[in-house]
């Protein structure tokens, strides 16, 4: 192995260079605008706004047709008075004001749900004395006013029956909201309460009763949150967020509702809005040329536009559905009850998924269907609860059954029948139903009642139909939906399973959560901890179930009943993940109880259908649960098992037996699979489907097995001729890190695997996981000199490497001692002029160089290259790669003409070979962008490193040690330009970076310290230009100690 030039140099600043490493305004309806406020109490109010409570016109609009609601206070230009009537000329504009704060005499003696009770009934009553009922709404909230929004939409949705159903007519009405600096929920050490406080220190000065409330149900607020995401995905939603800091009572500065809190994840049809303000003055506009007013303003005119036919279609919906509920017959209304499943306490999100069904689900006269498919454990069945509580008013009935085999169904059958009779006993089309009954009989009566001309508005959920009639199940308990469906074509469907080859209605994959925060809002609910939220041993948790709701609640219900810490569960469920599962509680909340078992029936089908995906599955614990692709499944030895053979004959066969793990949802083409131009896309499987493969399917583990798939690793490993290898690298790596595993904690059997070895510690090396790298060469000297000998040449090419990688580390002592190991035996063993000599001693040259040894790096670099042209000729990589050295050589010793030449004839030499976004070309490139830097031409240096940068970004990842090296090298740049903020940002990514790699007191750390200093030094921050020096020299002490 031949290594580049990747350190630095040591002038003013250090700078690194590298070795070779082998979206008019339409004619409107009408809309009202909302703003909520809430009174300031330690400014003078202005005569424009004075304090009130309730509702004021603020605009009357011209033939207004949409109606805006605002909520908070304008300094100076009042906005929505003077600026935006003549934006939007057809919107009554209001505000809404509410009283938050006790300070001096006014004590408020509502609380939040008074306020949004207040806020509704006050519109109401504008709207019907006005006859604007149905006119579309826009609302504007700043801060709490957003939580009052919610609240008040929240009691509009749940209106629809009783004294103030015409509440109702808000939530129908209201086509968007733009929520201003608005505190939806906590995210890490953000909590809601915490949020509150941030709220109350820049808003009052004394204790304030509503602020209060708030803090200390800041818990309630998490729930509410809930409530209106089932809600959210009915209006077009814009989160604006502060970007600067607001002053507090308190004399600092604070981010009040920071980004992650003032944004919702995932939200159907929303979009975040930056407004360069602090909290108090993102909705204080002076002007029309204010870039706040504009973007605001902007966003309102949009949602204005297109609010009429939006709304109008809405109300035409809810009269078609308020006309079928009173035309309906009486006898087809049966009372809402899910007392046939149970529910559990803690769903989360699912928002978008939600918003789906009910748009698939909720319009026209014909059938409706919709199939939530999806991995066992993953929230089908919630999801479907969650659609039956918040849809249910739009049905006479919810019928729910249990499909997951025939006489699962027809006792289902059975208790609706029941059901249907009690409340309605003289229904003609059960009235001959007995106790005697045949099930059969019991089904074709309520499927008779269900096709009644009249009873149009049900909803029948199949749950668990796990079990299906469709193509390749030949087991014989399969179970044909198509029995159980009444006949006439009207209803609604929801059908759950696990096999994506069902198909009735609108096929929907249900996912993986993919916000942790409602990861953490599950193990909190379950486990009944306090804290969770901001409990970093927690998060290290749902990282690892990966959004999996069955994994989550099943931690937390163990976490709830015994005291182990979060970092303790974590450990056994690594180390004892059987055993942990075997002894948790029982969930009711899911068919199948328990985590372990839950896959088992999938398993069993997919074994009757197809032996080789049962066993690729069961094959799947060796390798790492992401990335499986055909290419390196190939490389598994001939010498296996015959249906190993017969998995990788072609690549149709493994396609086929992963297609069948796909359509039972334990596989799935992997979204991060990096698929280059020659080898396939890969596929994945849960992390928590990957430990179950491994602890029930593979209960008896297999040395022999795991030593197979580390062959497999080693050989697909590509040299630097393939195209593109550094993306086989990084796509290997995590399979590489799953064989060291293997190999630490000997559950694999390497003897003989030596270079499999070997290979593993070059694919860590090559990605920048040196520690790693230091691990496994270590197991392959080891076994080397065991079983050939410390001279062999196998034995060599290893302490070769392992000089090349102390090199790296900075342990150059260490270093030396490896590579002159490596010389003398590859000279006694191959000669001088060997190639393999030859790259020890190109080694050496980068060894003797950090050391600064100059005059014998030279040496090296010259023998090294002579040898190489001699042997390989002027124009070969390894040649050039010595070239490249040679030219930052010769920048050491301040030769800046013939390290220019030596760099322009690697560069030219490597791109004729290579092309020119090989990685070993960015490093020539790298070093051009060093001396153009040294020589002056700093303009030139920027556009170099900024194509260095670009590629190695793009080839090896952001946070790669290359990648590091020519970030801190613009950090120079720019500070020679001046270009101080950024100099400052490209110093602190490196120093984090290298800490993160290398560790603190690595020399690339070290350096990077060095140069932070001097640059506070320079901007005169000297108490920050102290502790870097400081730093950087305790540091250095300890070393020399």
């Amino acid at each position: 192995m031949q290594a580049e030039l990747n350190r630095k140099d040591q002038r003013l600043l250090f700078n690194k260079t590298d070795r070779c490493t082998p979206l008019t305004r339409t004619s409107f309806r009408q809309i009202s605008r909302f703003a909520l406020r809430a009174r300031e109490p330690s400014k003078p109010e202005q005569p424009v706004e004075a304090s009130f409570q309730g509702l004021k016109v603020v605009a009357e609009g011209e033939e207004p047709v949409i109606e805006q609601v605002v909520s908070h206070r304008a300094n100076g230009v009042h906005w929505l008075h003077d600026l935006l009537p003549a934006d939007i000329v057809k919107a009554r504009i209001f505000c809404w004001g509410y009283d938050a704060n006790t300070y001096g005499d006014r004590v408020s003696c509502q609380y939040l749900y008074d306020h949004a009770r207040s806020l509704v009934s006050d519109l109401c009553l504008e709207r019907r004395l006005t006859n604007t009922t149905r006119r579309p709404i826009i609302f504007v909230a700043h801060s709490l006013g957003g939580i009052i929004v919610k609240s008040a939409l929240i009691h509009s949705d749940a209106a629809r029956k009783g004294a103030l159903e015409e509440h109702r007519s808000i939530k129908t009405s209201t086509y968007g909201i733009m929520f201003m600096g608005t505190p939806h929920q906590g995210s890490g050490s953000a909590l809601m309460g915490k949020l509150l406080v941030n709220v109350a220190s820049v808003f009052v000065t004394a204790d304030d009763r509503l602020l209060k409330h708030l803090e200390d149900n800041s818990e309630w607020l998490q729930q509410q949150l809930g409530q209106y995401g089932s809600i959210s995905g009915d209006f077009v939603t814009k989160f604006a967020y502060e970007v600067y800091k607001t002053p507090t009572i308190m004399r600092y500065s604070i981010l009040v509702v920071p980004r992650e809190s003032a944004v919702v994840p995932g939200a159907v049809d929303a979009e975040p809005i930056a407004i360069h303000a602090d909290h108090l003055n993102m909705v204080r506009f002076m002007s029309k040329e204010h870039n706040g007013y504009r973007t605001v303003s902007g966003h309102l005119r949009i949602m204005a536009e297109s609010a009429c036919n939006v709304i109008a279609s809405r109300w035409e919906e809810e009269e078609r559905i308020n006309t079928a509920r009173i035309n309906s017959d009486e006898k087809f209304s049966v009372v809402f009850s899910l007392s046939e499943v149970i529910e559990t306490n803690h769903f989360v999100a699912r928002q978008e998924e939600l918003t789906t069904m009910h748009k698939t689900l909720g319009g026209g006269t014909a059938r409706r269907a919709v199939t939530l498919h999806g991995l066992g454990g993953i929230g089908k069945t919630q999801l479907a609860i969650a659609y039956a509580k918040t849809y249910s008013s739009n049905y006479s009935a919810v019928l729910w059954l249990n499909i997951k085999d025939e006489d699962s169904v027809k006792q289902s059958y059975a208790r609706i029948a029941r059901r249907i009779l009690q409340e309605h006993p003289s229904t003609s089309q059960l009235v001959s139903i007995t106790d005697e009954s045949q099930l059969d009989e019991i089904v074709i009566a309520v499927k008779r009642w269900l096709e009644h001309a009249k009873n149009t508005q049900w909803l029948m959920v199949f749950d668990n139909y796990d079990n299906p009639k469709v193509p390749g199940n030949v087991d014989p308990g399969v179970v044909n939906i198509q029995q159980y469906l009444p006949e006439a074509y009207h209803g609604s469907v929801i059908v759950t399973t696990r096999d994506s080859k069902v198909n009735v209605g609108r096929r929907m994959k249900v996912d993986k959560l993919g916000n942790i925060y409602d990861s953490l809002q599950i193990l909190s609910e379950t486990s009944h901890r306090d804290g969770v939220m901001d409990d970093p041993d927690a998060a290290e948790l749902a990282k690892e179930l990966d959004g999996l709701p069955l994994a989550l609640a099943t931690a937390g219900a163990y976490l709830d009943q015994v005291a182990t810490s979060f970092a303790d569960y974590f450990r056994l469920y690594k180390t004892s993940w059987l055993k942990l599962q075997q002894t948790s509680p029982e969930l009711s909340s899911y068919e199948e109880r328990q985590l372990y078992s839950t896959w088992q029936l999938s398993y069993d089908q997919i074994r009757q259908q197809n032996k080789l995906s049962a066993q690729l599955l069961q094959l799947w614990a060796y390798f790492d649960n992401q990335d499986l692709w055909f290419e390196l499944l190939r490389e598994l030895s001939s010498c296996g098992p015959e249906w190993l053979r017969q998995l990788k004959v072609d690549e149709l066969s493994f396609t086929q037996a992963v297609r069948v793990l796909c359509d039972y949802g334990l596989a799935e083409v992997d979204r991060s699979s990096e698929a280059s131009e020659v080898e396939s896309k890969g596929y994945g499987i849960h992390s928590c489907v990957h430990s179950w493969t491994i602890s029930v399917l593979n209960q008896e583990w297999n040395p022999e097995t795991a030593g197979l798939v580390l062959e497999c690793i080693g050989l697909h490993i590509p040299d630097e001729n393939t195209h593109k290898p550094w993306v086989a690298r990084r796509r290997l790596i995590r399979h590489a890190a799953r064989c060291a595993g293997f190999v630490l904690n000997g559950t694999a059997k390497n003897k003989g695997r030596e270079w499999a070895l070997h290979t593993l510690g070059l694919i860590f090396s090559e990605v920048g996981r040196l520690n790693e790298a230091e691990i496994i060469y270590q197991r392959a000297l080891q076994g080397y000199e065991k079983t050939l000998g410390p001279d062999h040449i196998s034995t060599l090419g290893t302490v070769n490497n392992l000089g090349v990688l102390y090199t790296d580390l900075g342990r150059l002592d260490e270093a030396e001692i490896m590579c002159q190991r490596a010389l003398q035996g590859r000279e006694q063993a191959l000669g001088p002029d060997h190639i393999l000599t030859l790259d020890t001693v190109h080694n050496l040259g980068n060894l003797y160089r950090d050391l600064g040894r100059l005059d014998e790096a030279e040496i090296m670099y010259q023998r090294a290259l002579q040898g190489y042209e001699k042997v390989l000729g002027p124009n070969h990589i390894l040649t050039l790669g010595t070239v490249n050295n040679l030219g930052a050589l010769y920048r050491d010793l301040g030769r800046l003409d013939e390290a220019e030449i030596m760099y322009q004839r690697a560069l030219q030499g490597r791109e004729k070979a290579l092309g020119p976004d090989h990685i070993s070309i960015l490093n020539t490139v790298n070093n051009l962008g060093v001396l153009y830097t040294d020589l002056g031409r700093l303009d030139e240096a920027e556009i170099i490193y900024q194509r260095a940068l670009q590629g190695r970004e793009q080839a090896l990842g952001p946070n790669h040690i290359l990648t590091l090296d020519t970030v801190h090298n613009l950090g120079n740049l720019y500070r020679d330009l001046g270009r101080f903020n950024e100099a400052e940002i490209m110093y602190q990514r490196a120093l984090q970076g290298y800490e993160k790699a290398l560790g603190p007191d690595h020399i690339s750390a070290l350096d990077t310290v060095d140069n932070l200093g001097a640059l506070y030094r320079h901007l005169g921050r000297l108490d920050e230009a102290e502790i870097m020096y400081q730093r950087a020299v305790r540091l250095r002490e300890s070393q020399r100690s």
